[in-house]
């Protein structure tokens, strides 16, 4: 009787690709001619930032990058470390330069580490003394100080599609090196597609699920996936349209003023383990496209549930969206900032190069002010009477355009 190892690092893990030839649903980041695989294959790897949501290879990536390069690949998560275990990896690459072996520094989570610890790691990287691979969810823009930004290519990940996480699913049925080949289970195309359609584009979702279901029987059918999921989470078809649907209906109910509906739809999503940052995101949208200019603390408010997702993750930000929905549900609505914009686009396609209007122009030289710049401009705030103050701030073929309805 085969024994079961009780050791075994879970599915996920184990079905890791190993190589580029295994690495799927990247092929615009990582595919053949792309400038990532170019420098690969010529080992010319600048120091990266990958940039995506989780399970769509951010780390398997850096790990090939450094098996396919020949470099010692060090791992630190953003999590937990700092400049103590920084200077103990650059003491291992510095003994790896002395050696002519390069040094791929992976780094999870960058986004977590505070600029202190990333400015302790800047020269390491500016000197060349590792090779930065680091990994965030979040828009480095925000989380990555830009001395190191310049310093490091962005690249983003996108979740995977329902396409490539069947094929993951199904190549871990029948490995039986890595896989669950020697269990030889039975899964009917369904239920993979259920599997598929829940991850959401991630690659560890769908495996792990595959896994719980491989432990309770070796037929896997729908109904025993949808019993897995329900173990953990509400089942949230995540499979495009419904997930659209469901944001679509918390926008409506928000915009219709209806608190219970948003809280409900708000409720679908959260409780099926939709990342809180999207739906703050979403906020944040909404708070000048649909309520604008109607109330001004729309747009701090939904910042502020961003920001409150995002120091403290689920489930405790969950009450913090509720907050932020139930305030846009209930405020006064206004498109004018939405529509205006929309007026000022049209004008900008068909008239993109008129000249600004030359008393509104900076005239920081003589021969600038000789040209006419800045002539005849009225400075506002010297004139008693706002009227005596009026001018022409638009171009010429703009003037008296009104792009917000008073």
């Amino acid at each position: 009787m085969e024994q079961k190892p009780n050791n075994q690092p879970p599915l996920a893990d184990r079905m890791r690709p190993a190589n580029l030839a295994e690495f799927l649903g990247q092929n615009a980041l990582v595919g053949k001619g792309t400038f990532l695989e170019k420098a690969i294959r010529t080992d010319t790897v600048p120091s990266l930032l990958f940039w995506g949501p989780p399970g769509t290879g951010k780390t398997t990536l850096a790990r090939i990058i450094a098996k396919e390069t020949k470099s010692d690949f060090l791992e630190l998560s953003g999590v937990g470390s700092g400049v103590k275990d920084l200077r103990v990896i650059i003491d291992k690459a510095e003994e790896n330069r002395a050696n002519e072996k390069a040094t791929v520094l992976f780094i999870d989570e960058i986004h977590r580490w505070n600029k202190a610890q990333q400015d302790a790691l800047l020269p390491h990287v500016e000197h060349g003394t590792v090779t930065l691979i680091g990994a965030t969810t979040e828009n480095p823009s925000f989380e990555v100080i830009s001395a190191l930004l310049s310093r490091a290519r962005v690249f983003t990940l996108t979740g995977l599609s329902e396409q490539n996480i069947t094929e993951l699913l199904k190549r871990a049925i029948e490995d039986a090196e890595r896989g669950l080949g020697k269990k030889k289970i039975k899964v009917n195309d369904d239920a993979l597609a259920v599997i598929a359609g829940f991850s959401n584009g991630d690659a560890r979702v769908a495996l792990n699920t595959l896994e719980a279901c491989a432990g309770s029987a070796k037929v896997i059918t729908t109904k025993l996936v949808k019993q897995v999921l329900q173990t953990s989470r509400t089942l949230y078809d995540k499979t495009g349209e419904e997930h659209y649907n469901i944001i679509s209906a918390l926008h409506k109910s928000m915009r219709g003023g209806d608190a219970n509906a948003a809280l409900y739809w708000l409720g679908r999503m959260l409780e099926a383990g939709e990342p809180p940052l999207y739906i703050a995101r979403r906020l944040i949208r909404f708070a000048s496209e649909d309520i604008g200019i109607a109330n001004s603390l729309a747009l701090p408010q939904a910042v502020a549930a961003y920001q409150a997702c995002h120091f403290i993750g689920v489930p405790e930000c969950n009450v913090n969206l509720a907050q932020a929905v139930v305030y846009m549900a209930k405020s006064k609505k206004s498109n004018a900032l939405y529509t205006a914009y929309l007026g000022v686009q049209n004008d900008i396609r068909n008239f993109p190069n008129d000249p600004v209007p030359l008393h509104i122009r900076n005239a920081p030289t003589k021969l600038m002010k000789e040209l006419g710049y800045g002539k005849d401009y009225k400075y506002t705030p010297n004139f008693e009477n706002p009227n005596d103050a009026k001018q022409d701030y638009l171009p010429e073929r703009l003037k008296g355009r009104k792009y917000l309805e008073e």
